[in-house]
């Protein structure tokens, strides 16, 4: 059992190092996209005289930058653990993460103020045929590597990822607001709506930025993941053995895509070192065998108390001291709990 459950974690340990490879190399795409786009804004911005296109290169800086910055991460989440780090560096994921969301809401207060000066100042823009159609091709290039790095980051459970496609699809939405405005004054002449458009998605920016700021905070401060703890639990629920007596005080802790699991099983007193052992690693490989990312246990036995006979389910017990009243159904409420199972 030792050697299939460790061969189990080798193999995930394996696959984590591949796909953290992956991840690296398309995170280099990005940030080299986000080079070749800011240029092109750049070039926009020159032809127009646009202050909202001029914000919209402003908030591409953001862009590159946050893209080295997941590159930087990402890197060294992939480090082993070593003495300094014992669970390993995948906590520099929210770091970065978070300061990503705290660049994508500055960005959005640049484009709230630039929209702001052109209003009072007011501006008349030239050359739109040409800027709408960098800033549009801007657009597309930005949401489909925006569409791409979500997916792949929620399939790979990378924060990074997953922040560097939000934000470049947050991006998106600003460059079509500022392509929809320049058509709209290239066709009326109006050029006030130009600073009002980019106003309103300089606030849409903003709560993106603070979304992306609270989720990172979450995993910094080990906040429980209701989901994910749920997962877990309806797992261990449905494919219970009848000598699992509870699990409880269960905590889960988030180190990028990896995962550190903490729990007591109660099991019979009785059984020997050996059986009881064997018991606790079934539960583990439970666990192991249904999850795609690395995940390390500690996972502690206790001994059953007299306590624990009414929702003991071994019917055959030969040292129950009392009968068995009910099935305890395992919750997030109960299976966190510090306290073993009881049927108050």
């Amino acid at each position: 059992m030792v050697k299939i459950l460790n061969k189990v974690i080798q193999d995930k340990k394996m696959i984590t190092k591949n796909i953290n490879k992956d991840k690296i190399g398309f995170q280099k795409w990005i940030a080299a996209f986000g080079v070749i786009l800011f240029i092109g804004k750049i070039i926009a911005w020159k032809l127009t005289d646009s202050d909202a296109v001029f914000s919209d290169a402003m908030e591409s800086i953001v862009n590159v930058i946050s893209a080295f910055m997941g590159l930087y991460s990402l890197h060294l989440a992939s480090k082993p653990k070593d003495e300094d780090h014992p669970y390993g560096h995948g906590k520099v994921e929210f770091v970065t993460s978070g300061i990503e969301g705290a660049l994508i809401a500055i960005a959005g207060i640049m484009i709230i103020y630039e929209g702001i000066n052109s209003l009072v100042t007011g501006k008349t823009l030239s050359e739109l045929d040409w800027g709408i159609a960098i800033i549009a091709a801007t657009a597309i290039i930005n949401y489909i590597l925006g569409y791409i790095s979500i997916k792949k980051g929620e399939r790979e459970n990378s924060l990074v990822l997953v922040s560097s496609g939000k934000h470049l699809q947050s991006d998106t939405v600003t460059t079509l607001g500022v392509v929809i405005s320049l058509i709209i004054v290239y066709f009326t002449k109006i050029y006030w709506i130009d600073s009002v458009v980019a106003l309103l998605f300089g606030f849409y920016i903003i709560y993106i930025g603070y979304k992306i700021v609270r989720k990172s905070l979450r995993g910094i401060m080990d906040e429980q993941d209701p989901e994910l703890l749920n997962n877990i639990i309806d797992l261990l629920e449905k494919n219970r053995h009848t000598e699992w007596i509870d699990i409880h005080n269960m905590k889960i802790q988030q180190f990028g895509s990896s995962l550190h699991i903490d729990a007591h099983i109660t099991l019979p007193y009785y059984y020997s070192l050996r059986e009881a052992h064997k018991e606790m690693e079934q539960a583990i490989l439970l666990l192991a065998n249904n999850t795609k990312r690395t995940v390390e246990f500690n996972f502690h036995m206790d001994d059953c108390k007299t306590i624990s006979c009414p929702v003991c389910q071994i019917m055959d017990c030969p040292v129950r001291k009392q009968p068995f009243v009910k099935r305890v159904e395992w919750t997030a409420e109960n299976v966190t709990r510090v306290e073993k199972h009881t049927i108050e």
